[in-house]
């Protein structure tokens, strides 16, 4: 038979057909081969300054010959290990292939397709709105309240009895925000009798002090509470995809009997354990990462920049020159950094922090771009 076959085309869910994919940032490779650039810095994508622990390095070799095994079914060790160090109880904790196995779970088992709605806000982590249309449930974002703050009032005005969860990130991403635990106290007292308040946790490792944002710490007080944390930034293992939900325990037995098994691979389960055990590492990230946004925003500053405060390993800034001119002016020069178009705020910026001689190049690098 001459010529080519009619490829055939297949019917998928009318939402898939109209579906705009999540947009990662840049990686190095892709950078030196377009720009033929021996070095490039990566402050895109929020990982951690330090790499990996050599502690977990050490545990990943270690267990490399089990790679043949099918890990245990729901990660118990580490299960045990998040529950003795966070202090919530083993059957509140669901690990996850990253914590956004955990997002799409709640997506697809807590709200009912063609009848429920969730709440988020505007220019948030693209994740929930991909979520919500894959699950066929109505997304709801409300706006942010002044110099981007996080609008729990109108989150709670905007929630009805058919809002299956009212989602906020704090930290959040891209600003570095922060919602009080006081706050998140009387947003979930508020909300309808089945409705969840999600607090996703990805950066709340930088958060200083912890006590006065994190929910966790007051556990026992909430019923209708999930937090959802990472073991990418502050530990490490972004390459690995690991994560958690704390969750009410009843969820959490319902989630797991419905997941699909074996998830969370061998290794990342025990680099997670080693990662938590990790205190130096751990210690050494948090004080890198503190101090290099407070330098960050004073030279940021100093350069003309408008900068938000922030509690994350990252800073959003406004540069006084187009933001997209800059983030391709970077890049010729071997660093990434985050434009922020695709979050809804094509003026903006967001770096993550680095070592400190990265730390050093970037502001010397956008100093010469801003003063040209």
């Amino acid at each position: 038979m001459q010529g080519h076959a009619v490829m055939r085309e297949f019917s998928v869910r009318p939402e898939i057909m109209e579906f705009d994919p999540y947009k990662p940032g840049l990686t190095i490779e892709q950078i030196q081969a377009e720009y033929g650039l021996e070095t490039v810095i990566k402050l895109a994508s929020n990982e951690n300054p330090l790499g990996t622990s050599p502690v977990v390095q050490k545990t990943i070799e270690r267990n490399a010959a089990r790679a043949f095994r099918y890990p245990e079914n729901h990660t118990p060790r580490l299960v045990e290990e998040i529950s003795r160090q966070v202090g919530v109880p083993e059957e509140c904790v669901l690990v996850g292939n990253g914590s956004d196995e955990i997002i799409d779970m709640l997506f697809r088992m807590k709200a009912h397709p063609g009848r429920d709605n969730v709440v988020c806000y505007e220019h948030c982590f693209s994740m929930y709105r991909m979520c919500a249309k894959l699950a066929g449930v109505e997304y709801r974002e409300v706006p942010r309240g002044k110099d981007f703050a996080l609008p729990l009032d109108k989150m709670a005005e905007a929630a009805d009895e058919n809002t299956a969860m009212v989602i906020v990130t704090s930290p959040d991403n891209p600003t570095g925000q922060v919602a009080h635990v006081e706050d998140l106290a009387v947003l979930a007292g508020v909300l309808p009798k089945d409705c969840l308040l999600v607090v996703d946790e990805a950066y709340v490792d930088f958060t200083w002090p912890p006590e006065s944002y994190t929910p966790v710490q007051a556990w026992d007080k909430f019923e209708n509470l999930v937090v959802l944390r990472t073991f990418s930034k502050a530990y490490g293992l972004a390459g690995l995809r690991v994560g958690y939900g704390i969750l009410p325990p009843a969820l959490m037995a319902r989630l797991k009997n419905a997941r699909i098994p074996f998830t969370v691979n061998l290794l990342a389960e025990e680099a997670a354990i080693a990662a938590l055990r990790d205190e130096t590492f751990y210690n050494e990230t948090l004080q890198l990462v503190m101090s290099g946004r407070e330098y960050f925003a004073d030279e940021l500053k100093r350069l003309g920049c408008r900068v938000w405060p922030t509690q994350a390993n990252f800073v959003m800034f406004q540069p006084p020159k187009n933001a997209m001119d800059v983030f391709q002016a970077l890049l010729e020069r071997g660093i990434i950094v985050r434009p922020l178009k695709s979050f809804g705020l094509p003026d903006c910026i967001r770096v993550n922090v680095g070592t400190k001689q990265e730390n050093e190049t970037f502001i010397k690098v956008i100093g010469e771009l801003l003063r040209g």
